[in-house]
């Protein structure tokens, strides 16, 4: 009886969290996503480097929080200028040199401080896990103008749908487990449907659409491809953010989200899955006429 509070808080917090995603992704105008993925960031950065310090690492939360901001910043001026003029700076270069700049100097000059790499480090990598990796629905919802909405609540849905299957099934019939050194309740019983769930979540989007996702066509072998492929790719994120809460020695990452813990306990597995649906719209996917 005392999972089903559990799971209500669950079920509440996801259905409010869906509605706000819908509500960002398609009233929100450009500017306003960049907004809603800066402060998605800002409270995912927050709970990454609160992980650092229960392990015991030094970091610059003020300054890596700042870099994520404007990188997110850079990629939305990037994106939103007219298209002629998309190519004369590249704005997120700038600022991913500027934030590793200005984090190898604020060690320069920070006093009685025995572990200046780990500070550095630890600063850097939360800027590539959570700004940089973020950064990436809001190139989705704006590389394509507001068609790219769209390209924003597939992969969400996808890897979601694969997160609720893999849960169900791996708390029912889990009996083999997958990593139990990192995460001793996944299972492959609910990996295998969690897989599933996503690969039928896909084509089942694509059917509703027609082989239309926003600006692309997705074709049956694509959707069968990113299908499965971005469920394994949100297993990878959901097994890292595992490791670090493991070796920071906590069990979730916050108490934002009842239910579900913290931002991060919530986006891990949505971290990767931005990024490699970009590069293979980009690469691999016709635009819609």
């Amino acid at each position: 009886m005392s999972a089903l509070p559990s799971l209500a808080a669950r079920v509440r917090s996801g259905v409010l969290l869906g509605a706000a995603l819908l509500a960002a992704a398609f009233l929100a105008p450009s500017w306003g996503a960049a907004l809603v993925v800066a402060g998605v960031a800002v409270l995912g950065l927050r709970e990454f480097y609160a992980l650092l310090e229960a392990g015991r690492l030094p970091s610059f939360k003020v300054i890596g929080a700042l870099c994520a901001v404007a990188l997110i910043a850079a990629v939305w001026v990037s994106y939103d200028a007219p298209a002629g003029r998309r190519d004369r700076l590249d704005w997120e270069a700038l600022a991913l040199f500027l934030g590793a700049t200005t984090i190898f100097g604020r060690m320069l000059f920070q006093r009685d401080n025995p572990r200046p790499l780990e500070t550095m480090a630890g600063t850097l990598m939360g800027l590539f896990y959570v700004g940089y990796l973020l950064s990436f629905y809001l190139r989705l919802a704006i590389a394509w103008e507001r068609a790219g909405r769209w390209l924003v609540v597939y992969p969400i849905v996808v890897v979601k749908c694969a997160d609720i299957g893999a849960y169900f099934i791996g708390c029912r019939y889990g009996r083999h487990k997958l990593f139990p050194r990192i995460s001793p309740a996944k299972s492959w019983e609910g990996t295998v449907a969690g897989v599933i769930s996503g690969l039928a979540a896909s084509l089942a989007f694509t059917a509703i659409g027609r082989g239309a996702i926003g600006p692309v066509r997705l074709g049956w072998l694509d959707a069968a491809v990113l299908g499965i492929v971005l469920p394994v790719f949100g297993l990878f994120g959901d097994l890292l953010e595992s490791l670090m809460k493991r070796a920071a020695g906590v069990k979730d990452s916050g108490t934002l989200i009842a239910g579900m813990g913290g931002i991060l306990d919530v986006i891990d597995s949505l971290l990767p899955a931005a990024p490699l649906l970009y590069f293979y719209a980009r690469f691999f996917l016709a635009q819609t006429p």
